[in-house]
């Protein structure tokens, strides 16, 4: 049983800090690769959240190769978000006050294999033509992705 899974066996729906790690994957063409989630049918990006006593840089790449079923390669620290802004509730009733360390890559390896039952599908969006339901605590990371290549 993962952490968060085991916290909420005593907490409930209740509130809880989430400190998570969640990676830009741009291929050739600067397209940001996204993911439909199952939980809420909106897009969002490879991600998840930290286990006890692990590296964030780690879960980054850990949660992609879950998520996509590719390897991260080289990549950098892109930003650190939180705030109200990363306020979410989710479907089932589980509310979260997200820290989101994000990091940047252009170097996906392996053959994409998405998890089914956490994504319906995956597609490759060019920045300036992202998809509108994309999942709210997403989208203070994507306004400064796109903030930093197309302004």
């Amino acid at each position: 049983m993962d952490y968060i899974q085991s916290l909420r066996q005593h907490v409930g729906h209740s509130p809880i800090l989430l400190v998570g790690a969640a990676v830009f994957a741009l291929d050739a063409q600067d397209r940001l690769l996204m993911l439909m989630r199952t939980d809420n049918k909106m897009w969002g990006i490879p991600g998840g959240s930290v286990e006890l006593g692990e590296k964030v840089e780690d879960a980054a790449r850990r949660e992609t190769r879950e998520e996509v079923g590719a390897e991260v390669g080289e990549m950098a620290l892109f930003g650190v978000f939180s705030g109200e802004e990363l306020y979410y509730k989710y479907p089932n009733g589980d509310e979260v006050h997200n820290v989101s360390i994000v990091y940047l890559t252009r170097d996906l390896r392996g053959e994409m294999k998405i998890d089914p039952e956490e994504h319906s599908e995956y597609q490759y969006f060019p920045l300036d033509a992202l998809p509108e339901n994309i999942s709210p605590p997403l989208l203070p990371m994507i306004r400064a992705l796109v903030t930093e290549f197309l302004e």
